[in-house]
């Protein structure tokens, strides 16, 4: 296998590959762990608290039919397949973000239960 040929399929297993939750153990004890480890979209599992963000009202809003959000001081829009759709137990508005091309995206988004 050529240099370039292993370099490809090792670029192809890095960007393939899931992206991890980073559990530092903080969220250990909440009676609410489990729960925020059962949380998907439609872009897959949200992971857990420790990964989640919570956003205060200003850095986010809705037209009543989508939602967008406020990262890093860039609107983004939040795609309908990432909303949590079950109740919001928390009570917070969160999000769940990765990066793509170096600007935010929303991997979920649970609108807030007390908003």
């Amino acid at each position: 296998m050529s240099r370039v040929t292993r370099a490809a399929l090792l670029g192809v297993i890095v960007f393939a590959a899931p992206v991890l939750g980073r559990d530092d153990g903080r969220y250990a004890n909440s009676p609410l762990k489990s729960w925020f480890e059962s949380l998907q979209s439609e872009f897959g599992q949200c992971c857990t608290n420790a990964d989640g963000y919570i956003i205060s009202d200003p850095d986010w809003d809705t037209d009543g039919v989508h939602y967008r959000v406020r990262i890093d001081d860039e609107w983004v829009k939040v795609p309908d397949g990432a909303v949590i759709k079950q109740f919001n137990r928390a009570g917070w508005t969160m999000v769940w973000k990765h990066y793509l091309d170096g600007h935010p995206k929303v991997r979920c988004f649970m609108p807030g239960s007390m908003s």
